[in-house]
Parts: C-alpha cells; structure tokens; sequence
C-alpha cells in the first residue's frame, strides 16, 4: 500500500481565454489543497501551448505552497546544461517546490521536422544529459566526454535547495524501464492503463534491485484525464477524437469519466496497481467549464482521496 496518494492537476495546450482566467485557476488549485500542477512540455505546435520552463518559473513566483513540475520535459530537445541551471534556480526560488520529470520525447513530435533534430538519437542524448544534470546539481566542478556533451570544469550556483533533487523518468519502454531503474527516483506513467501501468511497476522494481538500488513505494505516479459527467457528453467528442489522433487507444479505456465515486474508483484501480502520485488533467473547453470542473475536484474529489488513503500520523503532524 503506497504510503501517501497526493493528486496533482496538469493540462496539455492553454486551454483559457486569457492569462488573467489561467492565474485565478492557479490561485483555485493553490487554495484548493491540490498537491501540484503541471504542464506539458511542447516546443511547436500550431495551438496555444506555454513553454514549459516559463511556466515552473511564474508559478515559483505566484504561488507558496503548491509544488509545479513538466509532464514529461523532453530533455533530447533541449541543452541539458541550462536545463540544470533553470531546475536549480527555479527550485532555489521556490524554497524546493519543483518537481523535475524527465523523457526523450515522442518520435512523432514536430519539433524533430520542425527543428531539424535527429529522433533516432534521442535515447542517447537523453541518458548523456541526466548524468551532467545530476552531476552539475551535486559537484563542484564537473567534466564530462560523451557524444553530445563535452564539459571542462563545468559548474553552477545556487544548488537546488532539495539535497537529492527528485528526477522522474517517463516512459514505458524497455529503454525507459532501465533508465528509471538506473538513474529515477520516481516514475510517471503516461497513457498507460491500471493494467499497463502495474507491469511497467513490477518491471523498474526488478530491474533497479539488479541495479543495487531501489525506488520509494510512492514514487511511481500516473496521468489520467477527468470528467465530471457522462461519457456520452457530446463535449467529449472532440476531445475523445484528438485523443485517438494522438495516440492511437480508446480514450474510454483511459479517461476517467462520472461523478467523484467513479473518478475515485478509477484512481483506486492505478494504486491497486502500485501507483500514488496522480496528475488529474480536466478535460473541458471553456473557462467557465474549466474551473466548474477543477472546482468538483477539490471539492469531492480530494475529500474522498484523504479519507480512502488517509495520510501516516507523521505526515498529517508534519502538514
């Protein structure tokens, strides 16, 4: 049993009609007692999407509480060692509330095309930069020869304020099993289902014990998209089309869909498969349905989560 289910709240593209709409959102899910938000990392698209990195850092300096991290940042696309410096500084600045999670990217990305990025070497350059991002969150002074990245003497200040930075891995191939297995302190499913999601568990369990190391019970955490309603809404249908463009899976296999006892059940179905850490993303249009629905989450959602899964008397002493 996993010793603490937190639910975060994320979203993909800029769903709202203006920044002043998407900060009330932010102080609602601050106020809420949501556990964390997050974004998702997108470099091109032709729809309204913020950039990542820029968001950790504004919600770093509008909220106090809430802790903010990318689902997933695609370090392939990125330099690994500003990557590092802008994970410190903005962990540094928000007294140790980001929460780094790392990937290699889609290959069906548009940013390989747009930016003329090589896909098939992304696994590689992504391993080579979580070892100089590691390294330049915890030493002096780091040199480092390896295909993509050359440092001499490379450093940076401040640190991150957590000690041991937390890096989640994304990903349910093998490759990505034995990345989290070597390197992870936590692990973020992606479209996987209760059931893709429990074999993808057991396998990084098995495979960092070979590695010598281990993984905490509640650092392995899944993104699943809500809805307060029915599943034959026909606001659904747009959404349910993208998702399948996107994918290629049956949205109704994945989504959770109902009132606050079916989303509930849905997250009892992930933590029966291992997982604790939740990224709750509402699947609405419109700001008047975005909030009414992240409003619904706080309300009946979070309440059931803490009866079901009460937190350890150290922790609520602590909270």
């Amino acid at each position: 049993m996993p010793k603490k289910v937190a639910i975060g709240i994320g979203l993909m593209e800029f769903p709202f009609s203006d920044a002043n709409t998407y900060w009330r959102w932010v102080d609602l899910c601050e106020a809420g007692g949501i556990d964390s938000i997050w974004q998702t990392d997108r470099l091109i698209s032709p729809t309204p999407f913020l950039e990542c990195m820029s968001v950790m850092a504004a919600l770093a300096g509008r909220t106090r509480r809430i802790k903010f991290g990318v689902n997933v940042l695609s370090l392939a696309m990125r330099d690994a060692v500003l990557v590092a410096r802008q994970c410190a500084t903005i962990d540094f600045l928000s007294n140790g509330r980001l929460l780094p999670a790392f990937g290699i990217g889609s290959p069906l990305g548009p940013e390989w095309t747009a930016l003329n990025l090589d896909p098939k070497v992304r696994g590689r350059k992504t391993d080579e930069g979580l070892e100089v991002i590691r390294r330049l969150w915890s030493e002096d002074k780091v040199d480092f020869e390896g295909v993509h990245y050359h440092l001499s003497g490379a450093s940076l200040s401040p640190k991150p304020v957590q000690p041991d930075l937390p890096i989640w891995i994304g990903g349910s191939s093998e490759a990505a099993i034995r990345r989290t297995a070597r390197v992870g302190t936590g692990w973020q499913a992606g479209p996987e289902t209760p059931e893709q999601a429990a074999k993808v568990v057991a396998a990084i369990k098995t495979a960092a014990a070979e590695a010598g190391r281990t993984i905490d019970d509640d650092h392995y955490g899944a993104g699943i998209p809500f809805r307060f309603g029915s599943p034959d809404d026909p606001a659904l249908v747009p959404l349910f089309e993208a998702y399948r463009k996107r994918t290629g899976r049956e949205p109704r296999d994945y989504f959770a869909i109902g009132d606050a006892a079916a989303i509930v059940g849905r997250i009892a179905e992930y933590v029966e498969a291992g997982v604790s850490k939740f990224i709750l993303r509402p699947s609405a249009r419109g700001d008047a349905e975005l909030m009414a629905q992240t409003t619904r989450l706080i309300d009946e959602v979070l309440p059931a989560v803490a009866a079901r899964w009460p937190k350890p008397a150290k922790r609520r002493a602590a909270a």
